[in-house]
């Protein structure tokens, strides 16, 4: 049995002797029955008849439950003699089962799994389980799934010497059995260790780099090794063409970079006061200030608009390689106020005179908000009010003067 990781992650080691018989007591001898028992079995054979058969490449499902937590170690003892350690391995080091716990291995979710890869015969899974964690070099590094023994009697002796100097009780075995049946697959041809990486460009001749290393100009074929690389193709006067490429073994990969013509562009910085103004440029909403851009050289029309403020225009140019700065005081939008009069009369605005009114009306352009508004002519009483101005709005105010009365 073998298992299929995302890399490999075999331990198989030759039987030291030709012909040995396998069986479970020439590996390990049961202790004297404690309160510590360990029971493993495969999936194609719950009841542990030892008649289940799979055929190479079948999956195959472990499956070891214990009475009192323990650590456990799974063996893998091929019908010739091979063995490998199967729990812990680098995918799965949590061998650590509670009380009355069934554990499938592997897991559901696990990253790797276990098929039968022969060859033909009877297979064993010895389960070896203890209350404390086994640390021996006799065997191998348990904890990463490394074995370094050979044969069942270097496995026989190197786990006696592990479980002779713990208590009787402390550790229990188990195996289970069952025939490996077909032909064993003969290994795939080995895949080319390179690949071919063909670059071209329009205009040719630019220099070609891959991963930052030059490697001449286009067009060029190399040999690239697998994996994913970055390319990247300059020519002076171009922009710079990156590409990312993915190559497997043997593959031809081509890259074919269309090189544009490179556009040094300048920068154009716009401020207002009040900030968040509205920015056109050419009559295309571009943001509001404060606001930097990235241009292609050029003249632009910048228009600014932010409500209750006039709107400020400018023809701005942009050069390469340079910043334009625009800094753009708004001035707050007037208001219109009329006022008619039915005698010429003066018009004062906040104890300022304005003029006078002609032809019974007066006009001017004033700053917007609460503003007192007094219109006087001699021999007349005063007309005094308060007045709300909103920007941009065409006030019209009509006074009636009445005579002062002696």
């Amino acid at each position: 049995m073998k298992r299929l990781l995302f890399a490999p992650l075999f331990f198989l080691f030759a039987l030291a002797f030709a012909g040995a018989k396998i069986t479970p007591q020439g590996i390990v001898v049961n202790p004297v029955p404690g309160d510590l028992k360990v029971k493993v079995w495969v999936d194609r054979d719950p009841g542990k008849t030892g008649n289940a058969t799979y055929r190479i490449g079948d999956p195959i499902y472990v499956y070891v439950s214990v009475t009192r937590e323990a650590y456990v170690y799974l063996f893998d003892v091929k019908p010739n003699g091979e063995i490998d350690l199967f729990l812990p391995n680098p995918y799965d080091r949590r061998n650590r089962l509670k009380p009355g716990e069934t554990r499938r291995f592997p897991q559901p979710g696990a990253r790797y799994r276990f098929t039968i890869d022969g060859p033909p015969g009877e297979e064993l899974v010895l389960a070896i389980a203890t209350k404390r964690p086994l640390t021996s070099r006799e065997i191998g590094d348990l904890e990463r799934g490394e074995v370094k023994i050979r044969g069942l009697r270097a496995l026989s002796r190197a786990l006696s010497i592990v479980v002779d100097p713990l208590p009787r009780n402390d550790w229990a075995s188990d195996w289970a059995r069952f025939r490996v049946v077909g032909e064993v697959p003969p290994p795939p041809p080995p895949a080319p260790q390179n690949a071919t990486l063909d670059v071209r460009s329009d205009p040719s001749g630019a220099q070609v780099y891959l991963d930052g290393d030059y490697l001449g100009r286009t067009p060029l074929i190399v040999s690239v090794s697998p994996g994913r690389h970055q390319v990247e193709v300059r020519k002076a006067g171009y922009a710079p063409y990156r590409a990312s490429v993915r190559v497997a073994p043997g593959e031809r990969v081509r890259v074919y970079a269309r090189l544009l013509p490179e556009v040094e562009t300048g920068r154009l910085a716009v401020r207002s006061k009040p900030e968040g103004a509205r920015v056109y440029l050419d009559g295309a909403y571009r943001g509001r200030t404060p606001l930097e851009l990235e241009l292609e050289p050029g003249t632009y029309d910048l228009r600014l608009t932010l409500p209750g403020y006039a709107e400020y225009r400018e023809r701005v140019r942009v050069r390469s390689g340079e910043t334009t700065y625009v800094y753009a005081r708004l001035a707050p939008e007037k208001a219109r106020l009329v006022v008619r009069t039915n005698v010429r009369a003066r018009v004062f605005l906040d104890g300022y005179e304005l003029g006078w009114t002609k032809d019974g009306q007066f006009s001017a352009s004033v700053r917007g908000g609460r503003r007192w508004l007094v219109v006087m002519a001699p021999g007349y009483v005063p007309y005094v009010e308060e007045v709300v101005l909103e920007p941009g709005e065409r006030l019209v105010i009509r006074v009636e003067l009445r005579r002062v009365r002696y």
